[in-house]
């Protein structure tokens, strides 16, 4: 077994009623083994203590008053399926270890047991619980650096931008129910897109319902599908959307626009795991991870009677919050490079670059559509451009010429009016390119090669800028972006 580190000893749950049970695995599991070991008397306190203190490994028995092991061990997976579980077992309780085994439980052992059992069986579940965990972070790694930072479709590295991508990673691996909230344009659908790629459901495609878009009784059928004959027009039977997204995850985009009458139905599938065609007495099990969106303010809507609230708890069990582009400005030229260079291709426009004035403007506007407003401006900006340069106009943005400083974020404005057109041009261009060339290097922590890379041009043609701009490539080496 390989030897515990003082500086992060590895952790481990003990889950028994048993004082004494308790007890000698603690101290085999300190004095033997050298792990961080936690005590729990009943499922229930094993949750509490996971809350703040998430464990490698989970030793749990079966047989316990109020939540089972049974029932523990599902709670388990939905918080962190890299933690890895074996169970204790008495007599009268192997046929259901057996069973736990094909449900997803790493090993389990009968009491009474050997020590040296024990200390091997957790020295493995660890080597598990490590290869899990070294292949997330490797699978997330490997779509942020298949792009401009990419991270299943967005482009950033702000704190916020990165707090929301880490909840994501975390959440993924679950099936618990999320409610992901933000303005219209933050990329709510995207984020419902991460989710269901982390996640072991990602091998099936992924139902998306656009809830405002379709009337209430057709929504209903779409959604619970119906038997023949169940109305006028219904000359077969249909399987509903649930149905299609069985075993994988369905987004009800914009569910604050649901018909009460169909949040009742919502309920019961999110309550019972099962769903009642039209026309139909009997009941369908699904196995559905529910992700819904919305842009309102729900709990306004419940006071004026408009939503559930016991449907609203229920959906909320784990909220995403999109940042909205104001919230994360640094990641402005990142996404600015992006949109230009994706367009470019599309359009087959690759000489085509912004004037200053233009990036003036794309950095100061207000962008109350988000992100998907500066991407259907540049969209726009590359297919209507008639010269060589994206100029100001091409933008076609409503800047009022009488109010301009309540759109400038940048301290420098005022000054900049006081230039000559050559002067306040190195200023902006100087401004673009050290916060560009800052966000290329936080990237690639410092190495220069994959910068280059990123940045579409020629390792020296990088080394030239970053001796020009004086920026030291060691304040980012070690550092992730």
């Amino acid at each position: 077994m390989s030897e515990q580190t003082t500086d992060n000893p590895r952790r481990v749950l003990v889950v028994d009623d048993e004082p004494d049970m308790q007890g000698l695995l603690a101290k085999i599991l300190v004095k033997k083994g050298g792990y961080d070991v936690r005590l729990a008397d009943s499922g229930g306190r094993g949750l509490e203590i996971i809350h703040g203190w998430l464990p490698d490994v989970v030793l749990t028995d079966i047989k316990m008053p109020g939540m089972d092991g049974v029932e523990f061990f599902g709670r388990l997976q939905e918080i962190d399926s890299t933690m890895t579980t074996i169970i204790m077992t008495g007599y009268g309780t192997v046929e259901m270890a057996v069973q736990m085994l094909k449900n997803g439980v790493y090993d389990f052992f009968q009491k009474p047991f050997d020590n040296d059992q024990i200390l091997h069986a957790v020295a493995r579940a660890m080597e598990r619980t490590e290869l899990l965990r070294e292949k997330q972070k490797f699978e997330e790694l490997r779509h942020q650096f298949s792009g401009i930072n990419e991270f299943y479709g967005f482009i950033g590295n702000s704190p916020r931008l990165l707090q929301v991508r880490d909840l994501l990673r975390r959440l993924a691996p679950s099936s618990m129910t999320v409610l992901i909230r933000g303005e219209s344009g933050t990329g709510k659908e995207l984020a419902a897109r991460a989710l269901h790629a982390m996640s072991g459901r990602a091998g099936r495609r992924m139902v998306t319902v656009n809830c405002p878009a379709l009337p209430e009784h057709i929504l209903e059928s779409e959604l619970f599908g119906y038997c023949k004959g169940a109305f006028t027009g219904a000359d077969r039977d249909k399987d509903g959307l649930f149905i299609e997204a069985n075993h994988s995850t369905i987004l009800l985009d914009e569910i604050a626009d649901i018909p009460v009458s169909i949040q009742t139905k919502l309920l019961r599938v999110l309550q019972e795991k099962e769903i009642q065609p039209l026309g139909q007495t009997r009941t369908l099990a699904v196995d559905v991870r529910v992700v819904a969106s919305t842009n309102q303010d729900i709990e306004a809507k419940i006071a004026r009677g408009e939503f559930r609230e016991d449907l609203f708890y229920r959906l909320n069990v784990m909220t995403v919050t999109m940042p909205g582009l104001s919230e994360i400005q640094s990641d402005i030229p990142l996404l600015i490079h992006h949109f230009l260079k994706k367009y470019r291709q599309e359009y087959g426009r690759p000489e085509l670059e912004f004037s200053e004035q233009a990036l003036q403007l794309l950095f100061h506007h207000p962008w109350r559509g988000n992100v998907r407003e500066l991407q259907n401006t540049i969209n726009r900006a590359v297919f209507l451009c008639t010269g060589k340069m994206i100029e100001k106009k091409d933008l076609m943005l409503d800047t009022p010429e009488q109010t301009p400083e309540k759109n400038q974020i940048n301290p420098s404005s005022e000054h900049l009016r006081q230039l000559d057109y050559a002067g306040a041009k190195e200023v902006v261009l100087k401004e673009f390119t050290e916060s560009y060339l800052r966000s290329a290097l936080g990237r690639s922590e410092g190495n220069i090669s994959s910068a280059a890379k990123t940045c579409g041009m020629e390792r020296q043609a990088l080394q030239r800028l970053l001796r020009r701009y004086r920026i030291s490539v060691e304040e980012f080496r070690g550092k992730k972006g």
